[in-house]
Parts: structure tokens; C-alpha cells; sequence
């Protein structure tokens, strides 16, 4: 496996934190942190596949037809935007 090295900067509360978890893991905070950012990855694009075969060959002009079905209605109580959402 290479390895690659990355000059990373945490703010100093991410740090401790995640020095104390490597602690009590009994791992180097380069371990630590390498596997945390592997599941990261390892999240994200499990994420994407998911999403991706989901969708299939859904194309947007099939949600449109679907959505130009929808009733031209106001939302029921509770299914409101809030006003301070930009139109």
C-alpha cells in the first residue's frame, strides 16, 4: 500500500478529541485519523451507489410529468415553507 502524506490542520477542539478517541483506542492519531477519513469515504460512496442504482434510468423530464400531476393547492397546516425561504 503507499502512502501519501497531507499536511492537515484541525482546530485545536477537533484535535484533542480526536487525540483522546485515538488514546482510548490504543491507535496513533495518524491511525485514528486515516481511519475515520477511510469511513468516510467508504460512507460517501456507498451513499452514491446507493442513489445511483436507485435511480436507475430515471431521467428529469420523468419527474416533471409526475410533478405537473400534483394538484395546484395550498400545503396542508404544518407543510408550510418558512417565510424566510427565498421563493
Amino acid at each position: 500500500m503507499s502512502k501519501a502524506t497531507y499536511p492537515l490542520k484541525l482546530p485545536s477542539s477537533i484535535k484533542v478529541a480526536a487525540a483522546r478517541l485515538a488514546k482510548e483506542d490504543g491507535v496513533s492519531l495518524n491511525q485514528w485519523i486515516a481511519s475515520a477519513v477511510a469511513q468516510k469515504v467508504g460512507a460517501v460512496e456507498t451513499a452514491a451507489d446507493f442513489f445511483r442504482q436507485r435511480a436507475g434510468n430515471a431521467q428529469p423530464e420523468e419527474l416533471h410529468a409526475i410533478l405537473a400531476c400534483a394538484p395546484d393547492r395550498a400545503p396542508d397546516t404544518g407543510d408550510e415553507r418558512p417565510r424566510s425561504d427565498p421563493d
